[in-house]
């Protein structure tokens, strides 16, 4: 996926929320976003996913421009795991994952065998099969995570995005999750963008790092180049540590503890 010179503004305001976004997230690879609260990630996936129109740049994947498809043709394209999802009915955690073949069945049609056999295997895909009958209201947010991403599976897209999958994850569920989502990515070489607030879940889990600042990038790479003391103390406009413990990089908001 190549997203090109994208900008977006709201209809009502004269002030740019996104300008000139470039970068390119591979296959088999994990893009991490990473920026703070109002740098614009948000503005961002909801322009990729269509819930936005860019008011400038374009969202490509294999050259086809994304902005001018339907919602169902790009959701062909592109599966969202939201980073809050509360049903107002208590569906199954396999009838929850079910849903997420809905861009494959027909407007009148119901589901197949097929599309029921490709659910039942991203349930076990995820490590939640033991969950598959209990509601899906009545289970932990690690848990129900896992479905959602469970439900982006069977969409069968090539493009996985994630919005802030650790939010409100204890450390446990959040190792679980984001250790899930790696090998699925690596194993069916998909193309993932995730939020994250933490430089350490970035460090650990991703392949390139695109940081956002202002509505702009501030840095893009992988995250040994991007992620040092001066680009974090730019983006956050306070001085942290970056170290190395035990050969891997580790950001801590303060002075250096060893």
């Amino acid at each position: 996926m190549d997203i090109r010179k994208l900008s977006f503004r709201h209809t009502d305001s004269d002030i740019s929320v996104l300008s000139n976004i470039s970068f390119s997230a591979c296959d088999g690879e994990i893009t991490a976003i990473l920026g703070p609260n109002g740098s614009g990630k948000t503005t961002l996936f909801n322009c990729i996913t269509g819930i936005w129109k860019p008011s400038d740049g374009r969202v490509e994947y294999n050259g086809c421009d994304l902005t001018s498809l339907s919602h169902r043709r790009r959701a062909g394209i592109i599966a969202v795991v939201p980073q809050e999802h509360e049903p107002a009915f208590p569906y199954t955690v396999f009838d929850a994952v079910l849903m997420g073949r809905a861009p494959h069945i027909g407007a009148f049609s119901s589901p197949s065998k097929r599309d029921r056999k490709k659910s039942e295997e991203a349930i076990e895909l995820v490590g939640i099969g033991h969950l598959k009958n209990r509601p899906y209201t009545q289970i932990s947010g690690g848990e129900r995570q896992l479905a959602l991403i469970a439900r982006a599976i069977v969409q069968e897209a090539p493009v996985l995005i994630l919005d802030e999958p650790t939010s409100h994850l204890d450390l446990k569920n959040q190792k679980i999750v984001l250790d899930r989502v790696h090998g699925i990515v690596k194993e069916r070489r998909l193309s993932l963008l995730m939020t994250v607030h933490d430089p350490n879940l970035a460090v650990i889990y991703s392949d390139r790092v695109i940081m956002l600042c202002e509505g702009e990038v501030l840095s893009a790479g992988t995250p040994s180049d991007v992620i040092n003391n001066e680009n974090l103390r730019k983006m956050y406009g306070s001085s942290v540590t970056v170290f190395t413990w035990e050969g891997t990089r580790v950001v801590h908001p303060g002075k250096r503890i060893c």
